[in-house]
């Protein structure tokens, strides 16, 4: 399969140079940790696809046009693996090209006004992150296929049967109609967040490049939803 060669390329052009620097004596001993830890996220993000693909496809033919699906927790699990793994890579390749930049706060509140822009900044993090992974479940019981309209599901902006399965928390994980519930309410909570990020970022004390980074960011999200 085309993805097998993908996914041995993608460790092979990790590995190789990693050897490579590593017995030239090239990496220092914090890069050594990161390289390890980056290889064995490598390796997990290769057994997990490999785990979804040969042990998640369930038998769910109950008519000519019924395809085999992968389980959504597996296809979940792999996604996660992956977005760790690419900030990861990207926040070191960054802390290496481009290090931090440094600004002078005078006063406490300046100060305890960037940590709480901060925190904001890692929250907005964490909300793209939880909604790419109930994406992941969106796709893996094709929940995006119950309602196609927007704002509202058909007519109702909460739908009858959000919690029609037994036990009720089994809704959040395998109702379709739940699973893009829960998805639309975090990608608009994601959007909302973000654009907070953007907005307060021209008031606080930041480096210089982090505006651009906050102007960014939110040009990103919205043409994520328009498109």
């Amino acid at each position: 399969m085309a993805t097998d060669k993908w996914g041995r390329a993608i460790g092979a052009v990790f590995l190789l140079p990693a050897v490579y620097f590593w017995a030239r004596g090239r990496l220092p001993p914090g890069m050594k940790k990161r390289v390890l830890a980056f290889g064995t996220l490598i390796g997990a993000q290769g057994l997990m696809g490999w785990y979804m693909v040969k042990s998640g496809l369930e038998d769910r033919f109950h008519g000519e046009n019924d395809v085999p699906r992968v389980s959504q927790y597996r296809l979940a699990a792999h996604l996660s693996l992956a977005f760790v793994l690419y900030t990861l890579l990207f926040w070191s390749a960054l802390d290496q090209l481009i290090p931090a930049q440094t600004v002078a706060i005078a006063s406490k509140a300046a100060i305890k006004a960037s940590r709480r822009f901060r925190w904001l900044a890692h929250t907005s993090k964490g909300l793209v992150f939880l909604t790419a992974v109930s994406g992941a479940f969106v796709a893996g019981l094709d929940a995006g296929l119950v309602y196609n309209s927007f704002p509202k599901m058909g007519d109702k902006w909460i739908p009858d049967d959000i919690l029609a399965f037994k036990p009720k928390v089994a809704n959040v994980t395998e109702n379709p109609t739940t699973v893009q519930f829960d998805h639309r309410v975090l990608g608009t909570i994601t959007l909302l967040t973000i654009t907070s990020v953007s907005l307060l970022s021209r008031k606080r004390i930041l480096p210089p490049r982090a505006y651009t980074a906050a102007a960014a960011l939110g040009v990103l999200a919205y043409l994520q939803v328009i498109c």
